[in-house]
């Protein structure tokens, strides 16, 4: 059976300053539902061994068909068993909603650069507030709505606005750095997941190449292949057999994600890279962004990716893990 968790979080907003709406337009129509708080979930994973890393190498020559700048599978050599005590992850990826309420109660970090290009870094309220002109432009610019605003009255605008923010509060948070990633775990009471929990959380006890088993199945998860780029990403848990032995979702398409190791050889690994040491992050998962081509290798739960921990990318986000606290 499997055992869920809900946890706190906070929900206090604060308005942004240096807004980009201003003005009054009359009365505003009545304040539309509040936003949705999701990803409060975390999954518990039983303490055991599973199988970590594989001994696959790439005997097809995709590495060289694809233009690949690292060699498949060779830094996950080798197989081998590994034992984890039990540990809490989040049931799914950490949202823009969730990522918002960090960034409005902390009033620390910047917003990811994509929330002030599509308008979502605005709040509810500077909408609501605006003079219909302002909403045209607004809605024309920066959420890119595909219909005639000209118009459109302010009742209408804030109706498809605001069903746009609805929706992007559902996505993925992506556009973090690993550092940011670090410090939304932090402030939850909660951290990132070593890759050992990242993979065993993915692939299951008996060491699964996919989430869902043994065979590429495109369909099963986002790749991303057959959507269009500003709209690659989906809201969390929308792939029903994107989900592991153990719950958890997303864990082989939608976003990539950062976990807490830096990239290093596995114990007994012959196989190096300059960026080994504590230079790049590892990043698990497959992303949905251009490019992947949903070739199969980039969403097999053993994969591993890595980064500057500074950088950011359209399809990296992150979740969170926590440690069982043994009760009294």
């Amino acid at each position: 059976m499997q055992a869920s968790y809900s946890l706190p979080l906070h929900c206090s907003l604060v308005v942004l300053s240096g807004a980009l709406l201003l003005g009054c337009g009359g009365e505003p129509p009545p304040a539309a539902p509040p936003a949705p708080i999701v990803n409060t979930e975390m999954v518990l994973v039983f303490a055991g061994e599973f199988i970590m890393g594989s001994d696959k190498v790439d005997e097809q020559g995709s590495q060289q068909d694809f233009g690949l700048i690292d060699p498949l599978y060779l830094n996950e050599h080798p197989r081998r068993d590994y034992y984890l005590d039990a540990y809490l992850i989040d049931k799914y990826e950490v949202t823009n909603q969730d990522y918002k309420v960090f960034l409005r109660t902390v009033q620390k970090y910047d917003d990811p650069l994509i929330w002030v290009q599509n308008g979502y870094n605005v709040s509810d309220e500077k909408l609501r507030g605006a003079h219909v002109d302002s909403l045209r432009w607004i809605a024309s610019e920066y959420f890119k709505l595909d219909m005639d605003t000209r118009q459109m009255d302010k009742e209408s605008l804030l109706r498809e606005m605001l069903a746009v923010q609805r929706h992007r509060d559902t996505l993925p948070v992506t556009g973090v750095s690993w550092y940011d990633a670090h410090a939304y775990c932090t402030w939850a009471g909660k951290r990132l997941p070593s890759e050992a929990e990242w993979e065993k959380a993915a692939r299951g006890p008996e060491g699964r190449e996919y989430v869902w088993g043994e065979e590429w199945k495109p369909e099963n998860a986002n790749t991303g292949e057959d959507r269009e780029e500003d709209n690659a990403v989906m809201p969390v848990g929308s792939y029903a057999e994107d989900r592991s032995y153990y719950g958890v979702y997303d864990l082989a398409g939608n976003v990539s994600e950062w976990v807490e190791d830096w990239y290093q050889a596995y114990p007994g690994s012959d196989y190096s890279h300059p960026a080994f040491g504590e230079i790049h992050k590892v990043m698990r998962g497959g992303g949905a962004g251009l490019g992947h081509y949903a070739l199969s290798a980039f969403f097999r739960g053993a994969r591993r990716a890595h980064a500057d921990p500074t950088l950011t990318g359209t399809d990296v986000g992150f979740r969170c893990a926590q440690d069982v606290v043994p009760q009294k």
